[in-house]
């Protein structure tokens, strides 16, 4: 091959490169531009007359950004009212009683309720009881008012594998109860008496909420599941419904039929419409397998979930 060649060669490469650079180029471009437009167009509608919706769904927890959220939506005069849809079997009892407090901070200024979906039990039916009405589905669930406290037991286990821990500790209840021998009975009261304390305090907020006497939330508070149908029985909720129901409760708290229902989401962290994605399968088209950090752009904030410390879960040990 003579010298000519290979220059145009070499020629023809240096333009396919930078094609490819500026093809990459454009698509982050239009992601970046559609990214800040819808963000635009949501901004605008936010500040218009409206009523807002938080969706809280999967295990609860002590989440910081969804208690700014509801906070804003409380200080925002453009809020008319707070719808709150929940499809939760619970999670922690401190994360459920933030997020009460949060949603009473809502009510306290503008209409709040509370659309049980699928599923809202134990620290969800608490959220549920922060609003001013709640509304279920028929065959909803929820319920399961109680608090549990669990821990794993691998004593057994490192007898059998021939492993033993010792410990010196300043008193006997120090780190108790310990997953490397059974608890002792002064453990066991101790930590009898702060599942009772949390339990109790649950009792009264049902007790508060939902008009009742304390003794008649006592009797429903066993942990039990109740459909829609029969909470409504127990006075765990007000109606039975969805969209209409919520709208017909709005209305008659002068709140106008007309204002449209906006979803006030958590801020996303990735490029909208999946074009992260896209733009990991236009980089690796075009022969740049060495840029993989691309296709980590749907997945950022995507953390492990850890339940720590007392719980108000239905079936927190399953699968």
């Amino acid at each position: 091959m003579d010298q000519l060649a290979i220059a145009d060669r070499r020629q023809l490469r240096r333009k396919l490169g930078f094609w490819r650079l500026v093809s990459i180029a454009l698509v982050l471009c239009a992601g970046v531009a559609v990214y800040f437009y819808s963000d635009a167009g949501k901004m605008a509608g936010l500040s218009q007359p409206h009523i807002a919706r938080v969706n809280i769904s999967g295990i609860i927890q002590d989440d910081r950004e969804l208690l700014e959220r509801l906070n804003t939506i409380a200080e925002t005069d453009a809020v008319k009212a707070l719808v709150v849809t929940i499809s939760s079997p619970g999670g922690t009892t401190y994360g459920g009683e933030v997020l009460f407090k949060a949603i009473r901070k809502v009510a306290a200024k503008k209409p709040v309720v509370s659309n049980v979906r699928t599923l809202a039990a134990s620290a969800g039916y608490m959220i549920a009881l922060a609003g001013d009405r709640i509304v279920a589905g028929d065959t909803s669930i929820t319920g399961s008012i109680g608090v549990i406290f669990q821990y794993p037991q691998i004593k057994t286990l490192m007898d059998k594998i021939g492993v033993s821990l010792e410990e010196i500790k300043s008193a006997p209840l120090k780190a108790e109860p310990s997953p490397f021998h059974p608890p002792s009975d002064e453990a066991k009261v101790v930590i009898q008496a702060m599942i009772d304390d949390s339990f109790n305090w649950f009792v009264d907020l049902v007790a508060d909420r939902r008009k009742m006497p304390r003794e008649e939330a006592l009797q429903i508070a066993d942990g039990r599941i109740f459909t829609g149908r029969q909470a409504l029985q127990m006075k765990l909720v007000d109606e039975l419904g969805g969209e209409d129901e919520i709208r017909a409760f709005l209305d008659s708290r002068k709140v106008g039929k007309g204002l449209d229902v906006i979803e006030w989401k958590a801020p996303s962290s990735s490029l909208p419409f999946g074009l992260g994605s896209a733009a990991a399968a236009l980089v690796k088209s075009l022969g740049y397998d060495a840029f993989p950090s691309f296709g980590a752009l749907e997945n950022l904030g995507r953390d492990k979930l850890f339940l720590d410390g007392l719980v108000s879960v239905w079936q927190v040990g399953g699968d």
